[in-house]
């Protein structure tokens, strides 16, 4: 009954369009109306702090704000002139180059929705240019910016090892191949579309000595996620030192070449704290929340009603899949993930699943949301940065949505493209 209520309680919230922190504090308070009132003064706050007093969750704001400094020094441009050298010749180029730069672009911030806004505001007008329809270009943008939390650093993966005592640096390795079949996935559709809607070629290919020249320039770029892999794995640093290392890295690279002002710094630090602000409000109240769920035994529910399915992991990891895709559709994602890990890892471990294995999935369940009606932020970042109608994107967007499915499946059907790297390297 607790559940229910609670439940009911938060998407009522949802459907008037209340701010979600707001939704998740009220819910919190109605699921103390089980717990006894008399509690909720102690146990609030305790579980709220205890939520955001974690160690590995310090990474968060200092990989963000590592991306920030990155995109404000003016690191993107070098990525996508990479992009376009190595692939931006062959038909439907500008939107190879899209996925391309998304998936240079993935090692650097870590957020899909910085992803959309940083490469859309070049790349769909550039690709309405080539011939592209506009919805499409969005469409292609807020897509393949769903390999940025794939591909380390990711905000989630940090999330979920700090809610599962899963390695960083393995959840990190085990998005890698996963990562890479997605871009490898939205390239192939768009050299599908490219060739069947007669997209012309445009650019010509670039020389070796072109693309040396572009790759020299983009290595200082390209060494800021190899410091935070690199160190992460290597255990010469945890991952708020491999932040911090990867700041102080950025920091010395802008100002000694001068793309960094104290203007571009003290706007980095402001667009940070905000981010940073939303997402670690949302883990404090999500955690007082998955204390409730505790107390109301919801993951002891969750097993029971999944025992049958035991000895198919297979099985229980489409269904996991498919409530989290469900709920992704209607909730902030960071929420998603902070609610439904505790109930999700108890009914894994017993199945049988790999931790890793379990966090890949997710993850990228969590990310297809992101470009999923009617709640997909990608979405609005990208119908807002490439002036596209936000109803057509609507359409436009749900075959990218099925291919990214496709790929969920493969990972799930095939557990060795997640786990396989890690064993070998950690």
């Amino acid at each position: 009954m607790m559940i229910l209520v609670m439940l009911a309680v938060m998407l009522i919230h949802v459907a008037l369009g209340f701010p979600l922190f707001l939704g998740l504090m009220v819910t919190a308070v109605v699921g103390f109306s089980f717990v006894g009132f008399d509690q909720m003064m102690r146990i609030m706050p305790q579980q709220a702090f205890g939520g955001i007093d974690v160690f590995a969750l310090m990474a968060i704001p200092l990989f963000i704000l590592a991306g920030n400094l990155m995109n404000n020094g003016g690191m993107t441009p070098r990525l996508m002139k990479l992009a376009n050298n190595l692939v931006g010749h062959l038909r439907g180029g500008i939107g190879h180059v899209n996925v391309v730069s998304s998936v240079f672009f993935a090692g650097v911030n870590g957020s899909a929705i910085a992803d959309t806004s940083a490469l859309g505001t070049v790349l769909i007008p550039g690709m309405k240019k080539q011939g592209f329809p506009e919805h499409y270009a969005a469409g292609l943008t807020a897509a393949s910016s769903l390999i940025g939390p794939i591909v380390p650093p990711s905000i989630f993966m940090i999330i979920y090892a700090s809610q599962t005592g899963t390695s960083v640096g393995s959840m990190f390795l085990g998005g890698i191949i996963p990562g890479l079949l997605l871009g490898a996935a939205f390239i192939a559709m768009n050299a599908y579309y490219s060739r069947r809607y007669n997209i012309e070629k445009r650019d010509k290919r670039a020389g070796i000595k072109e693309i040396a020249v572009s790759i020299f320039q983009a290595l200082p770029v390209i060494i800021a996620p190899t410091i935070i892999v690199a160190g992460i794995v290597m255990g010469v640093a945890t991952p708020t030192e491999s932040g911090a290392l990867t700041i102080a890295y950025v920091l010395a690279w802008g100002i000694v070449t001068k793309n960094l002002t104290w203007e571009k710094i003290w706007e980095s630090l402001i667009q940070t704290a905000i981010l940073c602000s939303a997402v670690f409000a949302i883990i404090a109240i999500s955690s007082i929340i998955s204390w409730q769920l505790a107390f109301a035994n919801a993951p002891q529910g969750f097993a029971g009603l999944l025992t049958p399915l035991m000895d198919h992991p297979t099985l229980i990891l489409i269904v996991i899949s498919l409530i989290t895709f469900i709920t992704g559709m209607f909730m902030e994602e960071v929420s998603v993930l902070m609610l439904l890990t505790p109930i999700f890892v108890p009914v894994a471990h017993v199945a049988g699943i790999d931790p890793i294995h379990l966090g890949i999935v997710v993850t990228l369940n969590i990310t297809i949301a992101l470009i999923t009606p009617p709640m997909g932020a990608c979405l609005f970042v990208a119908s807002a940065v490439g002036r596209v109608d936000v109803s057509r994107l609507f359409v436009a967007i749900w075959p990218f949505i099925l291919v990214a499915m496709m790929v969920l499946l493969v990972v799930i059907l095939a557990p060795q493209l997640t786990i396989w790297l890690p064993k070998v390297v950690m």
